[in-house]
């Protein structure tokens, strides 16, 4: 069985995120998501409210389980019996740093290999950070995520300004 992890800060998940899911889930029998806990980073979404978004999101696409993990990338998937780690690619400059981590991986973990899917060129330019950008000056950011997580970033904006 090939198990795959796709890991990422998600905060908040967007249509490129939700593109290299649905390709990594044709690609294998099991993926997760992982949603990464990252005591170094303040989020605009809790773990609880990124991994809440993401299940609502791939809710339709069944060989998909999303989870939360903090530590090493490489115990998580050791875990949960993973051997493909799934990374998206935007630009040479995310190439530079991912191979970078890739290689360190496969140093600590020889068994687990990682894939790189380049993202559709919809959604090349797309980032989490330029989507909290826009929605914190009340941009429309329907274009970016779908409707769900769009009233969800509105809402969080609306409680964060009063």
């Amino acid at each position: 069985m090939k198990a795959g992890i796709y890991p990422g800060s998600f905060d908040p998940a967007t249509f490129g995120h939700l593109d290299i899911i649905k390709r990594a889930a044709a690609l294998m029998d099991n993926l997760i998501v992982g949603v990464l806990k990252n005591n170094g980073k303040t989020p605009l979404f809790s773990v609880d409210e990124r991994v809440n978004m993401l299940r609502d999101a791939v809710k339709d696409i069944e060989n998909v389980q999303v989870m939360s993990f903090s530590g090493l990338l490489v115990d998580f998937a050791r875990q949960h019996g993973v051997n493909v780690i799934v990374r998206g690619l935007r630009a040479v400059t995310d190439f530079e740093y991912e191979l970078l981590m890739s290689q360190t991986n496969r140093v600590m973990a020889p068994d687990i290999d990682t894939i790189f899917l380049t993202t559709s060129l919809d959604y090349a330019y797309l980032s989490s950070s330029t989507v909290r950008e826009i929605a914190s000056y009340g941009g429309d950011i329907s274009k970016f995520v779908p409707p769900d997580i769009e009233d969800i970033i509105r809402k969080k904006y609306k409680e964060e300004n009063r």
